[in-house]
């Protein structure tokens, strides 16, 4: 679980670094800065897919069947967040973090459906640092003026194209052998 607990750790702080330690961000620069945070990215998701798939099986508890349909729902609700941001309809006006809150979509999604420990590293910790990040951002700017909405036309294509990023997260999934709908 060490590795596990390591790679969430690296990916938090890797993505904190800024209003953490803001004098030590700053002095890498912004291009040096965001390579690095990108790299430390990268190792973190490595190391944490390393540490999931070691991880000791230790049962928490034991979801009820029912709750597949939820997550399954609420991942389609975070596909959908996700990116809304760079959509140009009139949902990106809705929300201030639209990827930290998908984050935490999926994070909630995938404890309703998995028990054990690792898991909860895992989601819980991640969602804990999307949760962490939206309030500090709102700490640090608190005052936020959505953008100017586009056409509900732009939304209706981003959904479109939100769908089928979701049908390819399900393929990848049941590829990998964890069908979330069967």
């Amino acid at each position: 679980m060490i590795w596990l607990v390591l790679g969430v750790d690296l990916w938090s702080y890797s993505h904190l670094m800024q209003r953490m330690t803001p004098g030590i961000r700053a002095r890498l620069g912004d291009s040096w800065g965001k390579g690095i945070v990108a790299v430390l990215s990268f190792v973190a998701l490595g190391v944490m897919i390393y540490g999931y798939k070691h991880a000791d099986n230790v049962e928490l508890w034991s979801p009820p069947g029912f709750l597949r349909h939820i997550n399954n729902l609420l991942m389609l609700v975070a596909v959908v967040g996700f990116n809304i941001g760079l959509s140009r309809g009139v949902m990106r006006t809705w929300t201030r973090h639209p990827m930290l809150g998908a984050v935490m979509v999926w994070a909630v999604a995938h404890l309703l459906v998995n028990g054990d420990l690792a898991s909860l590293i895992l989601f819980g910790g991640i969602g804990l640092w999307a949760l962490a990040e939206m309030l500090l951002i709102n700490r640090m700017a608190p005052a936020w003026v959505p953008p100017l909405p586009g056409p509900v036309r732009n939304d209706l294509i981003y959904l479109a194209a939100s769908a089928a990023v979701f049908g390819g997260v399900v393929a990848i999934h049941t590829w990998l052998g964890y069908p979330p709908l069967g």
